[in-house]
């Protein structure tokens, strides 16, 4: 009972810490008077991102792979099924967004790069290496295109930040609480998901592709229900492909070039499959403007509760 006590906990710290840090940082950002645009792609993209970047420097440093990946692949997995699913129930998402298809491209060249990785055995540190320099062209890529062209894909970061703070107390509270609370939620979540897969005799992989990977998700989807309440489908589409991306790139680079990864058989021969599957599911949806609707929405919260059910 306590082990799990202790991973809602450190779910709920990592949430309300990630959130208070994004806010944080944009309330400096817009003092500073940094570019707009640059906020919203790099400042909120990376805040988003803290809880998922803490939890697997904490799985590593603790000698838990199996947590680090399966809290990426379990992400990505449930950004797709879940956080868009979800959302279809209460009104329909559209997925057409202008600009988007090179970002998808990126999506799905970063997930077959991460399956080539984790085939040939652990991810080392070059492999993490490559996997930043690859997050770091994309968002090159980002800025210039849009300074370029003014794309319609890049949204107003306040669509998915709410609340910024104003007066320079607040601001600094709310970045030394979040840089605080992000390491004490994932050392709680961590060790909360190990007892557990201890306790019930399941593998640290399964609790962090499922209860990990569900519990640090959760800015996505509250981002993508409050989107889709304001039937703004183009952010709840964005904010899914984005988080992808990052959690690749970022979150598996970042961590593996500090400490090699190993990497679950079961990973190589399912989740990662499942990975891909779902990023193409998106690709598809976006490419022929698919609308999600109600049904649809509960077709893939079937197929994510039957992948749950697997897992374990």
């Amino acid at each position: 009972m306590l082990s799990i006590l202790t991973l809602i906990a450190g779910l709920v710290v990592l949430v309300f810490a990630g959130d208070y840090l994004v806010r944080g940082a944009v309330g400096l950002a817009e003092k500073l008077s940094i570019d707009p645009l640059i906020i919203g792609l790099t400042i909120v993209a990376f805040g988003t991102s803290a809880p998922e970047l803490f939890v697997s420097l904490q799985a590593a440093f603790d000698g838990v792979s199996g947590i680090a990946i399966g809290n990426v692949v379990g992400s990505n997995i449930a950004n797709v099924l879940l956080v868009l699913g979800a959302p279809a129930l209460l009104m329909t998402i559209n997925c057409r967004e202008n600009g988007l298809a090179t970002s998808l491209a990126m999506m799905v060249f970063m997930s077959v790069a991460l399956m080539l990785m984790m085939w040939f055995g652990p991810l080392s540190r070059i492999d993490g290496a490559i996997l930043l320099v690859m997050i770091a062209a994309y968002l090159g890529w980002q800025i210039r295109a849009a300074r370029k062209h003014q794309l319609a894909s890049v949204p107003d970061y306040h669509d998915e930040v709410a609340d910024v703070p104003r007066e320079d107390w607040k601001t600094t509270v709310f970045i030394v609480g979040g840089l605080i609370g992000l390491p004490i939620g994932a050392w709680l979540t961590v060790h909360g998901a190990s007892d557990i897969a201890r306790m019930f005799g399941a593998s640290e992989t399964a609790i962090g592709l499922t209860v990990v990977a569900i519990g640090t998700s959760l800015p996505e989807l509250v981002t993508s229900m409050m989107a889709a309440w304001r039937k703004s489908g183009a952010v709840a589409i964005g904010n899914v492909v984005g988080s992808n991306i990052f959690n690749i790139g970022l979150i598996l680079g970042g961590t593996a070039v500090i400490l090699p990864l190993d990497v679950d058989p079961r990973i190589v021969s399912v989740d990662m499959w499942v990975m891909l599957a779902v990023s193409l599911l998106v690709v598809g949806l976006a490419h022929w403007n698919v609308p999600i609707k109600k049904l649809g929405g509960m077709a893939m919260l079937l197929v994510f509760a039957i992948y749950i059910i697997s897992v374990f």
